[in-house]
């Protein structure tokens, strides 16, 4: 049995439970070994607090969230040296792929988890892995030096074959797959793993590392106990500005048939059975009073229909008081999907709308739904009573002011429930982060990406005060039109 520290690096200072973790705590037990998590979540000195910064700017309802959290007033790097000390860990690991890849902040775990461990002492082996080192292995030794192993693509078995083997590093070197490390100064690349074609492997994800409030977040005005969660991984879309692509290149999925879509996607989409799915959110109901589940895989509409089926038949005849909340794209849409989602319990949909300009998306974003499609799938979910969010996305490379502001007018036409906008990050490896760096609108490996948080744009369509405006001011444009436009302009200086 071996001792494994996860480690959390979470910014966000706000209840997030990253799938990763419990994916890879769940094999690791499994297989008989220990594992603990050291959560950064709430320590003071380390958060960024995104829920405040978001909600002022009116992209969260207010709510009384904070009456919930309790943050840490201890130093960051003190609590964490101790706590190592006294668990005196065999393996430190802090960063993976899961289907929440794209979202909370999860890309900067890299950066930020060694950013914490440079500056520990420990004897651990340092372990991470994540999209930028599946997307690009010989650069990560530039940046995290330290690391002994980094790990591509999905980490959940490979993690485990390494911690099986350890100590014993020619083992580790020989046997397990999917790992880059350095060898008498030289990158050493092993083959790829295969990617994990049956999720019903992992075994029933593992929670119970996580503080209780951090199963408390902000939902429309309220707070309530919830969970973020995957019933499958992959996506049948290329959108060039995502990480599915990295994903999909790794293993050897790249070749597109037409309107975006990926050849070979029945191999790449994976998901659980529904009876397994109906389970953890059972277990979860009962053990942890959860009841909103933030469903994060890719595109939850082009699961398995018969997997769909199956779930919403255990969901729809049993007495769990929850609600899902999930991501599609407007094409999945339909008058007639409706009932299967009402079953599901399906009480909110975020989809993307990322910019206005229909000539844009299908040239440069690889996506092709239609104005009308989208002002379609928003009134048939208006009408069936499903709350409805729209992502936006400022600081595309070539994009320019008044699209921005089209972007805000179409957003005024859909009237969505909620409305998110995102500053573009230039995620390592994707066909839109190569063609900004081409035009200089971003670095080769841009290493302080967040898009909730902050623009490292270079653009000079929009700069960055720019961007930083309308991040601001985006929802406001949107409810109460452009009267103030000019006038908060002047107030801030642009």
């Amino acid at each position: 049995m071996s001792k494994i520290l996860l480690i959390n690096p979470s910014k966000w200072g706000r209840g997030i439970t990253p799938i990763w973790i419990t994916s890879h705590s769940a094999v690791l037990k499994s297989k008989g070994h220990k594992v603990r998590l050291f959560d950064c979540t709430f320590f003071e000195n380390w958060t960024v607090n995104e829920i405040k910064y978001n909600t002022e700017n009116k992209q969260y309802k207010s709510s009384n969230y904070f009456d919930y959290i309790t943050y840490n007033k201890n130093d960051i790097m003190e609590s964490l040296q101790a706590y190592i000390d006294e668990y005196e860990p065999d393996i430190i690991f802090w960063s993976a792929i899961s289907s929440h890849i794209h979202g909370e902040g999860e890309y900067v775990n890299i950066q930020y988890g060694y950013q914490l461990m440079e500056k520990i002492n420990t004897k651990a082996m340092l372990v991470t892995g994540g999209l930028q080192v599946t997307a690009d292995p010989d650069l990560m030794y530039s940046y995290f030096p330290s690391v002994d192993y980094f790990i591509r693509g999905e980490t959940e078995f490979s993690l485990a074959n390494l911690v099986d083997e350890f100590p014993d590093d020619d083992n580790i070197k020989s046997k397990v797959n999917g790992l880059v490390y350095k060898e008498n100064n030289i990158i050493k690349k092993n083959p790829h793993q295969e990617i994990i074609g049956n999720m019903n492997l992992i075994p029933m994800y593992d929670y119970s590392l996580f503080e209780d409030q951090q199963f408390y977040r902000p939902y429309n005005g309220k707070v309530i106990k919830g969970v973020d969660y995957e019933l499958s991984r992959g996506c049948p879309y290329t959108c060039t500005y995502c990480v599915e692509t990295v994903i999909q290149k790794y293993y050897g999925f790249n070749e597109i048939v037409g309107n975006g879509i990926l050849r070979g996607v029945k191999k790449y989409l994976r998901n659980k059975s529904g009876k397994r799915v109906f389970d953890e959110m059972k277990y979860l109901y009962e053990n942890y009073e959860i009841q909103y589940f933030r469903c994060q895989d890719t595109n939850f509409l082009t699961i398995d229909r018969k997997i769909l089926e199956n779930l919403s038949q255990l969901l729809d005849s049993s007495d769990l008081n929850i609600m899902l909340y999930i991501e599609t794209r407007p094409e999945s849409i339909k008058t007639n999907i409706i009932p299967l989602m009402k079953k599901l319990k399906i009480d909110g949909v975020g989809m993307g709308i990322e910019l206005a300009s229909e000539d844009f998306r299908k040239s440069s974003l690889n996506r092709y739904p239609s104005q009308e499609k989208i002002i379609s799938a928003f009134k048939i979910l208006k009408e069936a009573g499903i709350k409805r969010t729209a992502y936006n996305i400022i600081g595309l490379p070539n994009e320019t002011e008044k699209m921005i502001l089209e972007t805000i007018k179409f957003n005024q036409e859909l009237e969505p429930d909620n409305i998110t906008v995102a500053f573009y990050s230039p995620y390592l490896g994707t066909p839109e982060q190569i063609k900004s760096k081409e035009i200089n609108d971003f670095d080769n490996y841009e290493y302080d990406v967040d898009g909730q948080i902050r623009t490292v744009s270079n653009s000079t369509l929009v700069s960055q005060k720019y961007l930083k405006f309308y991040k601001k001011h985006f929802v406001e444009f949107v409810r109460d039109g452009f009267d103030r436009i000019d006038f908060l302009k002047d107030l801030e200086g642009l």
